[in-house]
């Protein structure tokens, strides 16, 4: 199997990323993988897509960090590939990474995507459906009955309107970014700061006020779906708990969150499966789900991380179970002649 991955910048990937277990896991199965940042591609003369992409000469890794270093370093190789002819693309760059002085990269690999998805190549998660992903509009495509109440505006007194019928509890964040990043509680007794929260996520746009989830003070559940499903491998979930730390409300772990290992109940498997139809037609193969009690707090369909969190905790390498994922979707291609649709291919 001939495996592309598109991240940010091939420099800046680190050893714990997801993205990076997943490169070793496919090299130690024997596949060939090629490694390209958003700026590494290029639309020929001839129609072709080609990218500027990094790969590895050995054919066994120890750890993540180690395939790393080869994939950075000397012992790696950069080739001009053509995109065209791998058998699968995984888009992994985190668009929001890119925002301000790189906004054009933010939609590179879609846009390349969906060429090299006309080609025949399976490009996973589906270019179109990461297209109106783009930001956390996303989520309110999804029913209502996973979801907090939401108000989404930049009309600062429907906010504060909004957050007063609430009972003043409330939870403030952009409509685009991720990782935890301008995220603000608004509570009762603090309303000399709401209108500093409201003005400072406002000059950057759009403005999501939530309703506030008690259970938040316990932290959240992410856990992985594939092709759908919970992701499950050697009886095990691919799932992990982080706890809040301190007075920051936010459980990311970048903030200070705690990982601690998640028991997956009936509530978990109730809302992976009210959202599987969505995520299934829209051809989203891996994501991330953020579960604070019975809601959903954010769906992650772009570069969903932790795999590594989760591998730590469960001790399963979840990896695996992803790439055999990938090895089956191949083998289906061959088998029907590239008879599927990309959308249909990618939770197959």
């Amino acid at each position: 199997m001939r495996l592309g991955m598109v991240v940010n910048s091939v420099m800046s990937e680190q050893g714990g990323y997801t993205t990076t277990r997943l490169g070793q896991a496919a090299v130690n199965r024997g596949h060939e993988v090629f490694v390209m940042g958003v700026a590494d591609f290029a639309y020929d003369a001839d129609e072709n897509i080609r990218a500027r992409a990094r790969t590895v000469s050995k054919a066994q890794y120890k750890t993540p960090e180690a395939y790393l270093s080869d994939l950075q370093g000397k012992a790696g190789r950069s080739e001009r590939i053509t995109v065209d002819d791998l058998d699968i693309l995984m888009l992994r760059n985190d668009p929001s990474e890119d925002k301000g002085n790189r906004t054009w990269a933010q939609s590179a690999g879609i846009d390349f995507g969906r060429i090299a998805m006309r080609h025949g190549v399976i490009v996973l998660n589906d270019p179109n459906a990461l297209a109106k992903a783009a930001n956390k509009m996303y989520f309110q495509l999804f029913p209502e009955e996973v979801r907090p109440k939401t108000l989404i505006t930049l009309d600062r007194e429907e906010i504060k309107a909004f957050v007063k019928d609430l009972g003043g509890h409330a939870v403030l964040k952009p409509l685009q970014g991720s990782g935890g990043s301008g995220v603000f509680l608004v509570r009762p007794d603090d309303r000399a700061n709401t209108n500093q929260m409201i003005e400072a996520l406002v000059r950057d746009g759009y403005v999501i006020c939530q309703a506030y989830l008690p259970a938040a003070e316990e932290g959240d559940t992410r856990l992985f779906l594939m092709n759908g499903q919970p992701l499950r491998y050697k009886g095990k979930y691919a799932a992990f708990r982080r706890v809040r730390h301190g007075d920051d409300m936010r459980s990311n772990i970048h903030a200070g969150g705690k990982l601690a290992p998640a028991t997956i109940g009936e509530a978990h498997l109730n809302l992976a499966e009210i959202v599987r139809p969505k995520l299934t037609q829209d051809g989203m193969f891996l994501v991330g789900l953020d579960i604070v009690g019975d809601k959903l707090m954010e769906i992650n369909v772009f570069s969903p991380g932790g795999l590594g969190s989760a591998q730590k905790l469960e001790n399963v390498n979840f990896s695996v179970a992803v790439i055999q994922a990938l090895e089956r979707k191949v083998a289906y291609m061959g088998f029907y002649r590239r008879n599927f649709d990309n959308v249909e291919m990618a939770t197959l």
